[in-house]
């Protein structure tokens, strides 16, 4: 695994266990520094009498410290890899300790076991998914291998209560658009809630979802009308399509199910999900805070070969940090398999080759400068037609120049404009960079305004600009 100070930073939670992680890369606040082929580890003095034992599998990376902090990775784990970034021959080659030796044990013997459940689930979804291509019954096909959680006898009662729930919304939608929108006051957005709850109880979270962002918006904006029915809409065509769902094409059917918010298992993507094997480029990168201490990683990338794009989504809980650096501007030769959709972009990787590693870079030119806008939004605008209900879409801008107008910051090129959404400090340093001149900006388009998450020069390797973690 090569480490660079970057990378480290890019597996901080946030920007104070960054900070303060620096701040504890003095080789005299550690004791103890030593190193194998599968770890590193260390002994930090803190202001207790004992040194906290911090150490690192250089496999995931994955953290262990003594230390009573909730973040992971802490400042510890994440000082021990900078010290290593830094200077790796201060890390004495040595047989682990016992402390280091039986954690990266256990760790091997749990990852062993999860091989062996995944692979007799991938085993038994292949075999699913080949009975039902070859034209045998779904019902059938599950029976005949004699699935012992009863699983497709759960998922019939499950659409079954998701599509009893979506014929009770559209019926809800009818009452809202008779009334008006300019009769909402506030006991009707509670009743709003409720119907979101009301989906909730009924396994369909997604739809939940979408209703209480449409009552968070009342009043949000001069356009929160506009906003508003559009998002209404939405909900109606998706009560639409799960009222004659078995009806509609496959790919449908699977967007329909991801808007009910119903994950599909990761054993059956892996085993018929879409393969696209490619040079896989990292456009960029974006960790957003959910609800419950939840944090969401988004990895954008973009195919070399195939001009395909893809994202591959995480989430860590309480604090835990992500596995695996995923740096913009790195590229590695990977396998992705897709999930099912009529314009699939979430992926997951298909083979056991780690992330990039660092030097991989890519060349910005042929990476991001090569499409036009009109290019662009030409594909994002077959993805929406291919499906309405996608709310991100990763756009690359060739010749963009920030300008900041009275309406807010925008990109401009050809007379053409696109209003951006991004913090005081990203802006100005965009600003910057850019320097009054063009750059290739990548971002998340959501139907409104463009997130940039990173901006690209001619003839460097590399953004020249990141979106930044805080």
């Amino acid at each position: 695994m090569t480490l660079t100070m970057e990378g480290v930073l890019a597996l901080a939670p946030d920007e104070a266990s960054a900070k303060a992680a620096r701040g504890l890369t003095s080789p005299a606040k550690w004791p103890l520094l030593g190193a194998d082929d599968a770890a590193v580890w260390g002994e930090c003095q803190g202001s207790g009498s004992k040194p906290y034992q911090t150490q690192v599998d250089l496999s995931g990376p994955a953290f262990r410290c003594s230390c009573p902090s909730r973040k992971f990775p802490c400042k510890h784990g994440l000082a021990l890899l900078m010290l290593r970034a830094q200077d790796a021959s201060r890390f004495a080659a040595a047989e682990p300790p016992a402390w280091v030796a039986e954690w990266i044990a256990s760790r091997g013997e749990r990852a062993q076991k999860k091989e062996e459940r995944d692979q007799k689930a991938v085993e038994r979804a292949t075999e699913r998914a080949a009975q039902i291509a070859d034209g045998v019954d779904p019902a059938q096909a599950a029976s005949a291998l004699a699935d012992p959680d009863n699983a497709l006898k759960r998922e019939s009662q499950r659409w079954r209560r998701i599509e009893e729930a979506s014929a009770e919304l559209q019926r809800w939608l009818g009452d809202q658009i008779g009334r008006g929108l300019g009769a909402l006051d506030d006991a009707a957005i509670r009743g709003w809630r409720t119907m979101a709850a009301r989906m909730v109880d009924a396994q369909a979270p997604g739809l939940g979802q979408r209703i209480a962002a449409a009552a968070d918006g009342w009043r949000v904006g001069a356009d929160w009308p506009e906003r508003t029915l559009s998002r209404l809409g939405l909900l109606q065509l998706a009560c639409e399509g799960l009222a004659r769902r078995e009806t509609l094409p496959e790919p449908v059917q699977a967007d329909l199910r991801t808007v009910c918010g119903w994950p599909l298992d990761q054993a059956e993507v892996l085993a018929a999900g879409e393969r696209v094997a490619d040079r896989w480029a990292v456009l960029g990168v974006i960790v957003e805070e959910r609800e419950g201490r939840l944090n969401e990683r988004r990895v954008w990338l973009h195919g070399e070969r195939s001009g395909r794009r893809a994202w591959l989504l995480d989430h860590a809980h309480g604090g835990r940090g992500f596995e695996g650096m995923w740096l913009p501007g790195i590229a590695a030769d990977l396998t992705l398999a897709f999930y099912p959709g009529n314009a699939p972009l979430r992926a997951l990787i298909a083979d056991a080759s780690p992330p990039p590693e660092p030097e991989g870079s890519v060349n910005t030119v042929r990476l991001a400068g090569s499409e036009s806008w009109q290019d662009e939004w030409q594909r994002v605008a077959e993805r929406v037609a291919a499906h309405p209900f996608a709310m991100l879409h990763p756009v690359v801008l060739a010749n963009a120049t920030p300008v900041a107008a009275d309406a807010g910051p925008h990109l401009t090129a050809d007379h053409r404009a696109v209003p951006l959404l991004v913090g005081d400090a990203d802006w100005w340093s965009l600003m910057a960079v850019a320097g009054g001149h063009p750059l290739a900006v990548m971002g998340e388009w959501d139907g409104r305004a463009l997130r940039p998450l990173t901006a690209w020069q001619s003839g460097t390797k590399g953004p020249v600009w990141s979106r930044s973690a805080a």
